[in-house]
This record gives C-alpha cells, sequence and structure tokens, in this order.
C-alpha cells in the first residue's frame, strides 16, 4: 500500500542538495500529494467565488464544497451531532480561541489552569496571557523517566478553583500518546472541561473524539496532508452557544443596526471575514487520502518505522534517545554525544535529510528532561526503511566530521 506512494508527492521528484529528499519532519508540517495541490489549483482557476455572500452559482458551488469539508471532518474525527467544526487559520489559533472565549465567560482571578509538560507553546502561551491578565495560575501534570504523564497525580493537582484542564493528544518530541479518556474521566467527575492540543494526533493516531468526551479538539490541516492556512476546532455545541465571537467583522453577524448586533449561530459566530475557501476545499482531498490509505494502516506503518529506527539507533552508543513512552507515535528525538542539535540538523541537510534541530516550541519539556535541545524524527506515510538508512549514514557521517575536530 505504502510502496509507491512517494510518487503521489510532486517534492519527492526534486533533488535536496543534490541528493535524493528524505523528509522526516511531518510532526512540523506534511507534504502535500498531487491531489491536494490540483484541488487549490482547481478552485482557484475555475470555481472561485467567496462563501456565504451570493446566491449566484459560483458562490453557491463555493460555499457547498466549503461546508461539505465541514461536514466530512466531523465523520474523520468521529463527532457526533453534539459536536461543531469551526475554521481557523491554524491550531495556535484554535487553542486561541478556547483559551479566550473560555476564559472570557468562565474565569477570574485566582482560578488555576492544569497543563502537563509535554505542552507546544501553543498550548501553553494562551494560557500564560491569562496569567497575565488575570493572575490565573497555571499547574503542570508532570511526566515521568519514561516521558508519560503521571496521571494518576491528576487528582492531586484538581482543586475547587481548577477551571479547565488542557493537554496534547500526542507529543511532538517524544510521541508519548496521552491517555485522554482517563484523564477526561477524571476531569468530569469534578466537572471540569478539557480542551486537546490534537495537531499530532488528527493525521497519526485513532480519533473518536465522541468517545474521548473532550470538549475541544484543536488541529491543522497542514499536519494531515493538506493546505496551511486552515485550522480546526471540533467543540461541543453548548460551548458555542456559551461563547461569544473571538472576532468581529462581516459573516458573523445575524442582525446589524446603530444600537446594536446580534451574532450569527452556530459555528458562522466563530468564522468573521474571508475565510480561506481554497484551503478548507482542498482540505477535503487530503481527507480523502488518509480515508483511502486508512487509520489503521497509517498507524502501523509509521509505528512500525519508529521501533526499527529506534532499534537501529541504539546500535550506536553516542546516540541518546530523549525517553521511552510506553506509548509511542511517530515521533522521536535524539541527541549526539557532544555535537549540537543544529549541527545535526545541518550535517543531515547536506545528504537531503529534513530533521528538525531545536526545542521544538517545547522548552519546558528540554527542561525537565535537562537538555538544551534535540534532534526530531517524525515520519509519514511517505517514509520507508530506506530513509533510516540514509538518517543512521548520516549520523556517522556527523560523528566522523567531529572526531576531526
Amino acid at each position: 500500500m505504502f510502496k509507491d506512494i512517494k510518487n503521489q508527492f510532486p517534492i519527492f521528484k526534486n533533488k535536496t542538495n543534490g541528493k535524493d529528499l528524505v523528509y522526516l519532519d511531518s510532526a512540523n508540517s506534511s507534504q502535500k500529494p498531487q491531489s491536494v495541490i490540483d484541488a487549490v489549483s482547481n478552485f482557484y482557476s475555475n470555481e472561485f467565488a467567496n462563501v456565504g455572500r451570493g446566491i449566484y452559482s459560483l458562490a453557491v458551488n463555493a460555499s457547498e464544497k466549503y461546508e461539505l469539508t465541514r461536514t466530512n471532518l466531523k465523520s474523520f474525527v468521529g463527532a457526533s451531532d453534539d459536536y461543531e467544526i469551526v475554521f481557523t487559520k491554524n491550531a495556535t489559533e484554535s487553542l486561541n480561541l478556547v483559551a479566550t472565549c473560555f476564559a472570557e465567560k468562565f474565569i477570574k482571578d485566582g482560578d488555576e489552569i492544569i497543563l502537563t509538560e509535554l505542552e507546544h507553546h501553543a498550548n501553553y502561551v494562551p494560557w500564560h496571557f491569562l496569567r497575565k491578565r488575570k493572575n490565573v495560575v497555571i499547574k503542570f501534570l508532570p511526566i515521568n523517566e519514561q516521558g508519560d504523564l503521571k496521571v494518576e497525580e491528576l487528582e492531586k493537582l484538581i482543586t475547587p478553583k481548577t477551571k479547565i484542564i488542557s493537554v496534547t493528544h500526542m507529543s511532538n518530541v517524544t510521541g508519548s500518546i496521552t491517555p485522554l479518556e482517563e484523564i477526561v474521566a477524571i476531569a468530569k467527575k469534578h466537572n471540569i472541561p478539557v480542551s486537546v492540543d490534537g495537531t499530532q494526533g488528527a493525521a497519526h493516531l485513532d480519533l473518536d473524539i465522541k468517545k474521548i468526551d473532550c470538549d475541544f479538539y484543536s488541529f491543522s490541516g497542514h499536519k494531515m496532508y493538506g493546505p496551511t492556512g486552515v485550522g480546526l476546532l471540533a467543540i461541543k455545541y453548548k460551548w458555542l452557544n456559551d461563547f461569544d465571537p473571538f472576532i468581529g467583522g462581516g459573516g458573523m453577524i445575524d442582525y446589524v443596526s446603530k444600537k446594536d448586533i446580534a451574532y450569527a449561530r452556530g459555528v458562522w459566530k466563530m468564522e468573521a471575514g474571508t475565510m480561506p475557501t481554497a484551503e478548507v476545499v482542498a482540505l477535503n482531498e487530503s481527507i480523502n487520502f488518509i480515508n483511502k490509505l486508512e487509520k489503521k494502516n497509517i498507524i502501523k506503518h509509521e509505528l512500525d518505522l519508529t521501533q526499527l529506527a529506534l532499534e537501529k539507533l541504539k546500535t550506536n552508543n553516542s546516540v541518546k534517545v530523549l525517553t521511552s513512552p510506553k506509548n509511542q507515535g511517530g515521533v522521536f528525538s535524539f541527541n549526539i554525544d557532544k555535537i549540537h542539535s543544529h549541527d545535526v540538523s545541518t550535517i543531515l541537510d547536506q545528504e537531503g535529510i529534513a530533521v528538525r534541530g531545536g526545542h521544538h516550541c517545547c522548552q519546558i519539556l528540554h527542561d525537565v528532561l535537562n537538555v538544551n535541545s534535540s534532534v526530531r524524527v517524525s515520519f509519514g506515510v511517505y517514509n520507508d526503511e530506506n530513509d533510516i538508512d540514509a538518517l543512521c549514514e548520516g549520523i556517522k557521517k556527523c560523528q566522523k566530521i567531529f572526531e576531526k575536530k
């Protein structure tokens, strides 16, 4: 099924520094299949119109395709009718929407929020803003030596002042998969809503948000083989009724007068202005792409590659993998003794290998692990065993170069 899949991605026909591209940075952003690229081009070339505005044929057709993506996304994430899908520009905006709108109605000075030590900055900075504005207290659920969350300690962090819990579905550094159902069950005992950063989970993990029963699930199109510029928020409908609009403008109103404004109902009150229409329409093709491959096959493919890569790296005593989570997706990070992650990334790039070097927008996690940075490897459907072999050879080249210094 995955043998010739690179043929569907035009970028792999190109060379990087004269070498075949080995792309190992899908946790950052995935590459795009031709079907998604064509969908963007076709919409702009043949079908473009703004959505939710005109009643002429082009506008009606564009609006129908826009809403078709929303409908298919609900099925994709396993949402029931209790959930709706809000389009944003990225998962970061989705997480900011949740933090801002929830805080406006339900958080006051001295209230508490629980995050984890695994969080990406996108699921920390918005809550930090609240700490500055409303003197909110942020607590962090810690990880154990393997890099998994100490869920057994969650109850100890909860107090009558705890207003919301916000967690990642999967770490973008270590690949540790969060036991969301267990966390949500604990939260529900205390009537606390749960927000999930699903940027790594949506494309790479089995996803059924109705089963998880979280209140908010944020993710991005560009990490699931779709276009940039479009983010998603699966939100329980009751919160749409409770929240005021995140931003104001055209398209999110029902009635406007000099004295008052009535907002549109449902998702539309959260989608002000001209939305990324071409990107939303093309996102439907990325959903089709993933569905044709089937999530279970994607999960197995990426997990097999991860296990193989870790086994091969263990034979190199200079390579130190950051953690060994019990439940891990297709992401891991490592360091090479006495070589900075940026140097490793630069040398690997000379071999056509794209990896991420740095703190991966997770400085808190790196501080907890007592490292200042790391080299991250993350897999997609287009990766294979040859890519792992290239990575291992590239690491050896890094070591040879620094042995001479």
